[in-house]
Parts: C-alpha cells; structure tokens; sequence
C-alpha cells in the first residue's frame, strides 16, 4: 500500500515539474534593446517563391463567435474611444491614435492593420520553411499586442514591405517604441535579421538606453 502511494506521489511530482518546464519553456523575457537586438539570428535573406496569398489572413480572429475578422478585432482591441459593433461587426463611430505618424481617425475605414514584421520580410527571415498552419497563425497573431498594430493607410503603405534599415515611422519620438516591437516580434516567431537590418537596428537601439523589449514565443 505504501509503496503504491510513494510511487502515485512520484508520478504527480514528476506531471508538476513537466507542467513547470513547459510552461517556463515560453515564458515572457524581458531585456534592453540593445541587447535583445544580439539575440536575432543573422542571415541572408531570399524572397524567392514569395506570395501574399501564402499567409491567409484576417481570418475568423481569436474568437470566431464574434462574427468579426482578425482585423476587426484588431481594430475593436486597439480603440481608444470604442466603435459600435453593428451587424456583420460593422464598425461605427470610435477613434484611434495611430502611432507612427501621431494622428488620429475617427473612421475604421482610414485604418490599415499593420503587420509589425511585413508578410514578405517574414518570408525573407524565416517564414519561407513554415507550414500554412502557422504562416495563418503569423498573419493573425493577437497573442502580442506588437504584431499586429491599427494605423493611418498612409503610414501603413508608406512602410510597405520594408524593415528599419530603409523606413522607420514619420514621427521621430516613436523610433524607440517600432524598434523594439520590431525586434520583439522577430524574437516571438524566431525570424532572422539581415546585416543591413542588425545595423539600423544597433543604431536606433544606440539611442534608446532605457528602452526594453518584452516578447514570449510563439507556441
């Protein structure tokens, strides 16, 4: 009888300390920028075999019986005044301060979902090599609030496909906040960084002592 319950107690020991491992495996590390900018893996990037329709995006979001897109939802998360949500979660109403060019709209409709790391960049660090499954998970990922980020259409198109090393947001004050949820979301899906991007990344990161970067891993 005893030793049945030693061995029923080193069994739940043993589930404990997995659950423990698991869980501290993709927990949230905070660092300074400058250090977390060391962390990206540095390496060539290819574009070849590229296609937006590779990374289905604004699907059914993180709550599917809300009858709204992952863009919606975005938009809806990201309000600093809240829209009416009407039928088919038609948007109405609220207001929202997009942060790369320090404005705000008062219309969804003026608003793009900016992928922090664009479609294509990903593809270039990394991306290429994943499944759909997870090129889906990318493109919709409100699991950080850096991956996916509500701004004006012109900053959004202004920024297209292209990392630090050739565009940073008009608004000079925010360089800090984009590069840091730049790298953090490199560090979350495990992207590579090219030597142009590390460079530009070192120098902004340069002049941002007291700025960190916070990310988990994406499962």
């Amino acid at each position: 009888m005893l030793t049945t319950v030693l061995r029923g107690l080193a069994a739940a020991s043993l589930a404990a300390l997995s659950l423990t491992v698991s869980s501290s495996a993709h927990a949230a590390e905070t660092l300074p920028l400058a250090e977390a900018v060391t962390r990206l893996p540095v390496d060539t990037e290819s574009r070849d075999g590229y296609s937006r329709d590779a990374f289905r995006h604004w699907n059914t979001g993180d709550n599917p019986s809300d009858g709204c897109s992952t863009r919606n939802e975005v938009l809806i998360a990201e309000a600093v005044e809240p829209p009416t949500v009407g039928p088919g979660c038609r948007l109405t109403g609220g207001s929202w301060w997009s942060y790369y060019d320090q404005v705000w709209v008062t219309s969804a409709s003026g608003l793009d979902i900016d992928h922090m790391v664009p479609l294509a960049e990903s593809w270039d660090s990394g991306a290429s090599a994943w499944s759909a499954q997870r090129r889906e998970a990318y493109a919709n990922d409100q699991g950080a609030a850096a991956s996916l980020v509500a701004v004006t259409a012109r900053s959004n198109r202004s920024k297209a496909d292209q990392d630090p090393s050739t565009w940073l947001p008009p608004a000079a004050e925010v360089h800090c906040r984009y590069v840091a949820e730049w790298v953090a979301t490199k560090l979350r899906w495990s992207l590579t960084a090219d030597e142009a991007e590390v460079a530009a990344l070192e120098e902004t990161a340069a002049g941002c002592p007291d700025q960190t970067v916070t990310y988990e891993p994406a499962v």
